[in-house]
């Protein structure tokens, strides 16, 4: 992917280029500009350099925040697809062992 995104952030434009596995950049910088203005909004003082950062590093912990919590819903969800397929197993071969069972008598 030769794609160059650009993103405009504090009326600076900043370029990156997506790796191959990044299928949709151009979203993924609104995402960050989501949270960016979300943060924005806690400081009254948007001119200064120092709140830029904070409001960047705000903005950096609520994403990371939301990451977390996702990896930790992605876990339970693959928890509870081994316990199904697991519990599937156990059926499938407990009516396989019955007709086997059938088929002797």
């Amino acid at each position: 992917m030769d794609e160059i995104v650009v993103i405009d952030l504090f009326g600076e434009e900043f370029r990156f280029k997506p790796d191959d596995q990044v299928k949709n950049p151009e979203q993924i910088a609104q995402y960050l500009k989501k949270y960016i203005k979300e943060a924005e909004k806690l400081f009254q003082n948007k001119a200064s350099g120092k709140n830029k950062i904070a409001i960047l590093l705000l903005a950096a912990m609520n994403l990371s925040k939301d990451f977390h919590e996702l990896k930790l819903q992605h876990s339970e969800l693959e928890k509870e697809i081994d316990n199904r397929i697991s519990s599937l197993i156990k059926k499938i071969d407990t009516g396989i062992e019955k007709n086997e069972k059938c088929l002797l008598l």
